[in-house]
């Protein structure tokens, strides 16, 4: 090679080192600045110095010093040590901090004959060991912890065997008028949750861990009910169908109520509810499921019947043999119930979840917008004669003596607490158990009534008969968190010091499980008053303490007896420069633990966020085992208030007319603020703490000690900005709706935001099996016996509002058929 090809060469390796240190240089800028603006805040020094020692670095390395090589080096070391005593041993901790200097640091490699040529003194073992080895260490501590996590914590398997051998509670309960919700045995399920109970649990054992692995896809039925192209109505397939006899009786997005052969998934028939579209356009689409009742001692048309309340306000009751409609329902099958909820705009209002059948009559809450403007609709409970539609009474916060009906042109209590999750019921104690949301509107209490702070976010005990309060329990007093009460409740026997109590289980978004006496109310595990932040907006005011339940695990992070607090070094990105900005928002926003107000002119990190903890799909309980077992989140948000001035300003008028349109403010029309509400992410579309994002976990009911946890959901249908990873890690996901868990030891379930169905052994937490889905499932499965062969079955549509993949799929599994 001659002299001039030698110095061409030469040239241009100069000219690709020179470009390279100016990369190195630049970033070193910006992580000083950034780092210096994060500092100044109060946050993490590091980011300042390692950006100035990259600075450094450059202008030496430019000035063909080897101090710059070495001053590299030392900043390399050194953000090792702090990543690794910052992080523990945690692959996805370390992302941010240690990825992109050992992406940096490899092509520097190329660069040894500049380095060797021009630079005195460099010692080649000294580079290669910067260059070569540091980021192969860096990259090793990375991959270990993500390919051998420690954060699957699985029981002792032997645990099995030392468990007690006799059933922990009672599936069902007497019911005086043989009400079929209240019974459960392993060929049915005969209400949204496998009975009245609310328990998620079902007592076929065909299905165990050791042969769960042999699940085929037994039938797939497609009802037909999707989104069309260019309609902007949001779609919500999180229907659990029932099953009686051998049909399963179950509900599209737009209340097409469907029968099916259990066995063989065939349509029987199908009854359309003409719902009004416009409740649809500005509601949603969304059923959670029907209801079931036999009319005593009779026969003929609609002596078995299918009950569901509709986005537009109505009880539907169609004959559950033929599905021809009740023509002594209410008008020709309908009960129509607008009447005394006020005027507003269609979608302010509807019936989110399966009525509930109890002593004879039909219990039902609904879905307010409450968030949106004040007044805002009624969150007035009701129970309708389950033969005539006819209203019987209603539990109403402004008429706390009167539990009649509204009279003509009456109107229920406006903006009262609603209750749009699903309800239990008692049939042998006669209760129903309703959740309570919280008071219009949500962010801001300034405004609200003695009744409405007395009963917001709470669990109420009514008398079925008569709608009277027998009692209740607050989970969150002046709640300022939209931490309404959206769990449904679980009815257990509890084992206490003087035996087995009739107990509800109220789990709560805001990362507590209380357990009561389910026919007073009275704590069964301790309750405590804790103190917690003060300081609001003004006009307002925060509750002194909150309610705790420090002896059962809380579901604020990993489920554990010790709740997890959030720090600086839990926020995270995928680059170190949305990592910073998320330490930075942590640092200028309030954080002081679970109950940090939301305040004016001040973001306020909310942990749990405003999805839980747990959230309407409630908790599974093996009532064989003793185990309780629950998908919980981890998922920070962000909230501030915003004075109505400003919202003015920008034409929040117009949003109460236009829902959807709010540009992402919650508006709360005519109050004094509105406020804004969002999950804390990152500018990658990331959340702004290191995953897992989301949990599941058996807890010990007998012990009250997490048994086994692990990460819940992978990153397969999820990544930055929507696009999917494709990754099989066990990121832990958030999740929409919950599971089911048998008497075989298995638990199912789908809800994350992966599309999967998964199952896991109820004792060990040990994933046993797991399939892929042809759209997500934000609907809570069920399983059965039929014909000898237990089918498991779910609702698989997606969900618009997470968002998951769109589907039409009701999906069955079971064994190969002998």
């Amino acid at each position: 090679m001659n002299e001039r090809t030698l110095g061409s060469a030469a040239g241009v390796s100069n000219l690709l080192f020179g470009g390279y240190n100016t990369v190195v240089a630049l970033l070193g800028v910006m992580l000083a600045y950034k780092g210096g603006v994060l500092m100044a805040a109060g946050g993490s020094p590091y980011y300042a110095m390692m950006g100035t020692a990259l600075l450094l670095a450059a202008i030496l390395l430019g000035l063909k010093k080897s101090l710059g090589l070495y001053l590299y080096g030392a900043a390399s070391v050194a953000t090792y040590a702090w990543a690794v005593w910052e992080s523990g041993y945690d692959g996805w901790a370390y992302i941010p901090r240690l990825a992109w200097l050992a992406v940096l640091s490899v092509p520097f490699l190329a660069f040894w004959p500049v380095v060797r040529r021009d630079f005195a003194n460099a010692r080649k073992s000294h580079y290669f060991t910067i260059m070569g080895v540091l980021p192969l260490v860096m990259g090793a501590t990375i991959l270990v912890p993500l390919f051998f996590p420690k954060s699957v914590h699985l029981a002792d398997s032997a645990l099995a065997t030392t468990r007690p051998t006799a059933t922990f509670s009672r599936s069902t309960v007497a019911s005086p008028d043989g009400n079929i919700a209240a019974s459960h045995t392993e060929t049915n399920w005969t209400a949204y949750a496998g009975s009245n109970l609310g328990n998620h649990y079902s007592a076929a054992s065909q299905i165990t861990p050791s042969n769960v692995s042999g699940l085929v896809k037994a039938w797939e039925y497609h009802h037909g009910d999707v989104k069309q192209p260019g309609e902007k109505t949001k779609y919500l397939n999180e229907a659990t169908p029932i099953k009686v006899g051998n049909s399963l009786y179950t509900c599209t997005p737009k209340q097409i109520i469907i029968s099916l052969d259990a066995t063989t998934g065939k349509e029987n028939w199908r009854f359309d509810s003409k719902v009004d579209p416009d409740y649809f356009a500005n509601g949603g689409a969304y059923c959670r499921g029907v209801s079931y009742f036999e009319v005593p001692n009779a026969s003929g048309l609609c002596a078995s019947r299918i009950i569901w309340g509709t986005n537009d306000i109505r009880l539907g009751a169609v004959d559950a043999l033929t599905g021809k409609a009740c023509p002594e329902f209410g008008n020709a099958g309908f009960a129509d119930l607008k009447d005394g909820l006020g005027t507003f705009r269609k979608g302010s209002t509807g019936i989110t979840s399966a009525p509930l059948v109890i002593r004879g009559v039909v219990i039902t809450g609904g879905r307010v917008l409450d968030s949106d403007v004040r007044p805002a609709p009624s969150g007035v409970v009701r129970a309708y004669d389950a033969v005539t539609g006819k209203q019987k009474w209603a539990w109403d916060l402004g008429r706390p003596d009167s539990n009649a009906p509204a009279r003509d042109n009456e109107t229920y209590t406006l903006s009262t607490p609603n209750s749009w999750a699903p309800l239990s019921a008692d049939d042998e104690l006669g209760l129903v158990y309703v959740t309570t949301g919280n008071a219009a509107g949500d962010f801001y209490g300034g405004t609200r009534t003695e009744q409405e702070d007395t009963f917001s976010s709470s669990l109420v005990a009514l008398d079925a008969t008569t709608g009277k309060v027998r009692w209740h329990f607050q989970t969150v007093h002046h709640d300022l968190w939209d931490y309404d009460l959206s769990p449904q409740p679980s009815l257990i026997d509890f084992p206490t010091a003087t035996g087995p109590r009739p107990a509800v289980i109220q789990a709560t978004k805001s990362g507590q499980l209380f357990v009561l006496d389910r026919a007073t109310g009275e704590p069964l595990v301790d309750v405590v008053q804790a103190p917690v932040p003060q300081g609001t907006a003004p006009g307002d005011y925060t509750a002194a303490t909150q309610p705790l339940s420090p002896d059962m695990p809380s579901t604020m992070g990993r489920p554990s007896k010790t709740p997890e607090v959030l720090t600086e070094a839990n926020a995270w990105g995928l680059t170190p420069f949305d990592q910073m900005q998320c330490r930075l928002e942590f640092r200028q926003a309030r954080y002081e633990g679970i109950f940090t107000p939301p305040v004016v002119g001040q973001q306020s990190l909310i942990f749990p966020g405003h999805h839980g903890g747990l959230n309407w799909g409630g908790v599974m309980v093996d009532l064989k085992r003793g185990l309780l077992i629950i998908n919980n989140q981890r998922l920070p948000y962000m909230q501030g208030l915003v004075p109505r001035e400003e919202l003015d300003a920008i034409n929040a008028k117009s949003f109460q007319e236009s829902p959807g349109n709010a540009q992402g403010f919650r508006v709360q029309a005519g109050l004094p603020y509105g406020a804004i509400k969002d999950p804390w992410m990152s500018s990658l579309d990331q959340p702004c703490i290191a995953p897992p994002w989301g949990f599941i976990a058996g807890i010990d009911l007998r012990t009250r000690d997490v048994v086994w946890s692990r990460p819940f959901g992978t990153g397969y249908d999820s990544g930055p900005w929507g696009i999917a990873s494709r990754m099989r890690f066990e990121i832990g996901t958030p999740s929409d709706a919950t599971g089911v868990t048998t008497a075989g030891g298995v638990t199912f379930i789908g809800a994350a935001i992966d599309r999967f169905m998964r199952a896991y052994n109820s004792e060990t937490g040990e994933l046993l099996w797991e399939e892929r889905l042809p759209a997500g499932n934000q609907a809570s499965p069920l399983t059965y016996m039929s014909q000898g062969r237990q089918y498991v079955v779910a609702v698989v549509g997606g969900h618009d509002r997470i968002p998951t993949k769109l589907g039409d799929s009701i999906i069955a599994w079971a064994l190969p058929a002998q």
